[in-house]
């Protein structure tokens, strides 16, 4: 995930161009305080330079944005758009992710039309001001053994325990501050990769 808060002085685009050669394909552009122009404008960026490295770029929060963009989709929140609204804004062949922490969520989002959830937090995590209750390796299970859609795990994933996760049912994880905060991104994507093969 793509966070200019968490990234601080780093550079988006430079980021997104190492993390192509590292081998990760998917990317969320996540603002939680921007001007409409300014995500738009950096959405609009990110998204060419995801693009032309072969890979699929998520817009949060925003459907607007993402449509506009051309993003390949729209990673929603639980107090954003309801998901029948955002795919009659993006249509039946964009991605439509939303963030869920229990099990009703979980299943109300299989229900629902969406593509994929971010099941979270598995772990105690940083990058949210208030984060829901950690659900853990046993709640992600649980949710794994009732829901069909591929579910990301997200939250407090590091390299040290991205195994544990996939293991548990994660089809796929997400990560901020083990990538963007880390001293070298670059070792910490190739850490996490190697950890998970």
């Amino acid at each position: 995930m793509l966070d200019p808060a968490v990234a601080g002085s780093r550079s988006l685009p430079d980021l997104v161009k190492t993390a192509l050669t590292t081998g990760v394909r998917i990317f969320q552009l996540r603002m939680k305080t921007p001007h409409t122009g300014e995500f738009y404008d950096l959405a609009a960026q990110l998204c060419a330079l995801v693009r032309a490295g072969g890979g699929t770029f998520l817009v949060n929060d925003r459907a607007d944005v993402a449509q506009a963009v051309g993003a390949d989709g729209v990673h929603l929140g639980q107090e954003d758009l309801p998901l029948a609204d955002a795919r009659a804004i993006l249509g039946p062949d964009k991605l439509l992710g939303i963030s869920t922490h229990t099990m009703n969520q979980a299943l109300e989002a299989d229900a629902g039309g969406a593509d994929y959830t971010g099941f979270r937090p598995i772990f105690p995590t940083t990058t949210k001001a208030h984060p829901a209750p950690v659900v853990g390796i046993a709640g992600l299970r649980e949710v794994r053994a009732k829901v069909r859609l591929p579910i990301v795990g997200i939250g407090g994933i590091t390299s040290k325990n991205v195994k544990e996760v996939v293991a548990a049912g994660a089809d796929c994880c997400a990560v901020i501050s083990a990538v963007l905060s880390a001293p070298d991104p670059q070792a910490a994507l190739t850490e996490l990769i190697k950890a998970i093969r």
